[in-house]
């Protein structure tokens, strides 16, 4: 007897990393050695170990990055030069890097930053299957904003005269923090979407910065303080503690 058919799996999704040679706040951060291994490595290693990563591929116009990006087993994808600059976006350069890999229109895409070298296990996995099971166009990660809550956000003027930032009572009357509504940022770690959304061609999205997160965007929480993105010496030294530790013989 034969078995019962079933539906086709979805396909393995491709992961773009995108790794930008210039930085202002840490200079080389894509390829600077954060505890015994260059960042992108990092990121790369969490690619490799999602079980939903069919293809993974390092766009950056950093020779380097793309050596180690190639010694990894990844596909190395020269960034252009006009995307390369600290004015370009990233959905341009996913989108050059998605045209170069010829990436099918089934085929989920998953965007991770190179200088994120510490997430929480199993994220990328999660965030594919919410993208697949639900046949929304985007799915991005987020964490809890902690206490720099929009509630806790003020004005302050020239004289020193604080003002709420939105209605007129000052913290919205809240001074616990448990008692603020849960609110979210997004936190770096992971981007999966359609090749739909990505190259903008979901209707009814007005243009934007943000068009190519689609229509139906998704969220997934991470604990606070799971994730590093490093943007300065201290992101540096937080990514260095969290990995050596997570190394450290129990």
């Amino acid at each position: 007897m034969n078995p019962p058919a079933h539906a086709h799996a979805p396909a393995p999704a491709s992961a773009i990393l995108l790794a930008r040679a210039g930085s202002k706040g840490v200079p080389g951060k894509n390829t600077r050695p954060i505890a015994g291994k260059p960042c992108i490595a990092w990121t790369i290693g969490h690619a490799q170990s999602a079980a939903s990563i069919g293809r993974i591929a390092v766009s950056s116009d950093d020779p380097r990055a793309l050596d180690i990006a190639q010694s990894l087993g990844c596909t190395p994808l020269r960034r252009s030069d006009a995307l390369a600059t600290d004015t370009a976006r990233i959905d341009d350069a996913a989108r050059e890097a998605a045209t170069q890999l010829g990436i099918a229109a089934s085929t989920p895409i998953v965007i991770l930053y190179a200088n994120v070298p510490v997430r929480p296990a199993g994220l990328i996995d999660r965030a594919v299957e919410l993208l697949t099971r639900t046949g929304c166009d985007s799915v991005q990660s987020y964490q809890p904003v902690g206490k720099y809550h929009p509630w806790w956000t003020a004005r302050v003027g020239e004289d020193g005269q604080v003002r709420p930032w939105e209605g007129d009572v000052l913290n919205h009357n809240t001074f616990r923090r448990q008692d603020l509504p849960p609110a979210f940022i997004p936190d770096g770690a992971i981007i999966a979407l359609t090749r739909r959304a990505l190259f903008c061609e979901v209707p009814g999205v007005p243009p934007g910065p943000h068009a190519f997160f689609g229509q139906d965007r998704r969220g997934i929480i991470n604990p606070e303080g799971s994730v590093v993105d490093i943007d300065s010496e201290v992101d540096v030294l937080l990514a260095e503690h969290v990995l050596k530790e997570a190394q450290a013989p129990a």
